[in-house]
């Protein structure tokens, strides 16, 4: 008799875990509504902002199952998240990261479709402790956190804002000072950006990698090691 034809070979590596469709699927529809929403309001290069970023590079690491991407946005998001959940339940006046939340000059849908700040870094955590957690995580989001960083000062001059957009993102990631709309004066712009690139990695990354070092076994064999699979991220606040 003819033998029964072989299982097709699985789709994820031995020893990998798959993550469920079942947070895929909905995670592309949210992103599905949020981009063209974010778009006509804000502009853009909105999409700069770490946490708008970090939103559309979990939604590739999803689809693509790979620990690396999913790894990068838990060291991206999870400690600024946090900071900006805790302004959030403050009304935004603790920090004032979140006060764009409750401008009732901004529509009402689209602060309702930012609550992701909310639910993603638990949401990445979460991934991480399934998956594991890739360590050259830090080092190359520091490169891209410094790339996204100059890409933002040189798209979104608050001295010279774009038209078109009710709510226009005018200095992504704070590059030009530490409001949104302001430019600050009291160090050369170059400087200030310069502390910026080095904040990052250095107070946020470089703490958080060492406790998700800890905390999270590292991924299975057949994890991601193609360049191809690391593409630039977006924290930040919108």
């Amino acid at each position: 008799m003819p033998r029964p034809s072989e299982p097709a070979a699985p789709s994820v590596p031995p020893g990998r875990s798959q993550i469920p469709l079942w947070i895929t699927i909905p995670f592309t529809l949210y992103a599905g509504v949020l981009v063209p929403i974010y778009w006509r309001d804000y502009g853009p290069a909105n999409f700069l902002w770490f946490c708008d970023m970090g939103m559309l590079m979990t939604l590739a690491g999803l689809w693509l199952n790979s620990p690396l991407l999913i790894s990068i946005e838990a060291i991206a998001l999870a400690l600024p998240q946090t900071v900006w959940i805790v302004d959030f339940v403050s009304g935004g006046r603790l920090i004032g990261i979140s006060h764009y939340m409750f401008e009732s000059g901004i529509p009402l849908f689209t602060r309702l479709i930012s609550t992701f700040h909310i639910w993603l870094p638990i949401l990445l955590v979460w991934l991480i402790w399934q998956i594991g957690y890739d360590r050259r995580a830090v080092w190359i989001q520091s490169i891209i956190a410094a790339a996204v960083l100059i890409a933002s000062y040189l798209l979104s001059d608050p001295r010279h804002p774009p038209t078109g957009y009710p709510d226009v993102a005018v200095n992504v990631n704070r590059v030009y000072g530490v409001h949104t709309t302001d430019v600050q004066h009291w160090m050369p712009p170059l400087a200030f950006l310069a502390l910026h690139i080095l904040f990052w990695p250095l107070c946020v990354y470089l703490p958080t990698h060492l406790i998700f070092r800890k905390a999270f076994r590292e991924p299975a064999h057949g994890s991601d090691s193609s360049p191809a699979t690391i593409a630039p991220q977006v924290v930040g606040e919108r």
